[in-house]
């Protein structure tokens, strides 16, 4: 497990999401209307939907591609639907607004 650098809270917009790749994953940040950032794998597992792409209710994320819903906080797909998304452990320093995400 490697922790990494990977930009600041004000690079991502409230609501928004920032992509970043390490080796063959891309990984989605989200940045949460509360504030929290959450980061998971960037692929839906039904069809490898760019979920960076799809729309935050809460703490969910809706795939564009066919509208699963997935937790960000643990990566379950919302039944009646089912699957699974990898989820990373993210930090932010308090001082700096750096995002540190755990890989």
């Amino acid at each position: 497990m490697t922790k990494m650098l990977v930009g600041k809270i004000t690079d991502i917009d409230p609501k928004g999401s920032r992509t970043f790749r390490v080796n063959e994953t891309e990984i989605a940040l989200f940045r949460l209307s509360g504030g929290e950032v959450l980061a998971v794998e960037n692929k839906c597992p039904h069809k490898g939907g760019a979920l960076s792409e799809g729309m935050v209710c809460g703490s969910k994320v809706h795939c564009p591609l066919h509208d699963w819903k997935i937790d960000l906080h643990s990566g379950a797909v919302q039944e009646p639907d089912t699957g699974c998304v990898t989820t990373f452990e993210v930090e932010i320093d308090e001082n700096s607004g750096s995002i540190y995400v755990t890989v």
